[in-house]
């Protein structure tokens, strides 16, 4: 089965989501033979209205930690965090098309795009286009990664996971600030060159606990070979950060060394 842009264009319009922003997680080879790739997915949904927002990680900025930006409880090896030196030197700006490999096609494709509008984070930005990409991303900053979520709550948007499970859903990291937690920090250099602490989210690798929780919420659909979840951004961060409160370990993906146990204890502490 081949897919077109005007399958994705149908499918957008069936399941509901014209003229809506959408933050789309995905993985392009879920469709199967997929008609120009990558660029298809964005346009169909754009030529219904859509604003599609994507996450645009570029871990390639981070530097080590300053002696005076290093708070306890981090998820972060300080004795050892001199070996990351990938961004010394290096200064991340919104008209950087740069993005980590593991974002994938679509993603990398809107930063390509005439018109995107990328977020002013150097380690965790989000992206986006179409009619509502400055009203979700220009509120981003290093002190408020997940703007751009809040916000799109605000519009009454929806996650679509397209081929991909919860371990993508970057959605649930705003729950986990919601329910108390101070998100971890990284460090970047900021438009001067002088280091500056960012917040950033912590593992995703145990949020498919959160499917019989989520499975309420979720609407699916099928583009070619692509199962599409959809989930309302709303009720979906407003569940997710209730079932956190319950049972704070539910985010915890069981790995004994994993940053999830600085996240279960609530995270950094800052006021030191």
């Amino acid at each position: 089965m081949t897919v077109t842009v005007e399958d994705i264009r149908a499918a957008a319009r069936v399941a509901g989501l014209s003229g809506k922003p959408l933050c789309v997680h995905s993985s392009l080879s879920s469709f199967g033979y997929l008609e120009g790739g990558a660029e298809a997915v964005v346009r169909g949904l754009l030529a219904e209205g859509c604003t599609v927002l994507v996450p645009t990680f570029s871990g390639a900025f981070i530097i080590p930690p300053p002696p005076d930006m290093r708070p306890p409880r981090n998820a972060w090896n300080y004795d050892q965090s001199d070996t990351d030196r990938v961004g010394v030197g290096r200064r991340y700006t919104i008209d950087t098309n740069e993005v980590d490999r593991s974002m994938g096609a679509i993603p990398t494709t809107v930063l390509k795009m005439e018109g995107r509008v990328r977020g002013d984070h150097p380690l965790n930005s989000f992206s986006a286009v179409g009619p509502l990409a400055s009203d979700l991303v220009d509120r981003q900053t290093r002190g408020d990664v997940y703007a751009p979520f809040e916000r799109l709550v605000e519009l009454g948007g929806s996650v679509v996971l397209m081929g991909v499970g919860l371990t993508s859903m970057t959605l649930i990291h705003l729950a986990e600030r919601e329910a108390g937690r101070t998100l971890f920090r990284r460090w970047a250099n900021d438009v001067d060159g002088n280091a500056m602490m960012v917040e950033i989210g912590s593992c995703s690798t145990g949020f498919n606990a959160f499917d019989p929780i989520l499975a309420p919420l979720e609407r699916r659909t099928t583009v070619g070979e692509s199962v599409w979840r959809i989930f309302p951004a709303g009720p979906t961060l407003s569940t997710a950060t209730e079932a956190i409160g319950r049972n704070p370990r539910i985010t915890h993906c069981g790995k004994p060394e994993c940053r999830c146990n600085d996240a279960v204890l609530g995270g950094p502490i800052l006021d030191r």
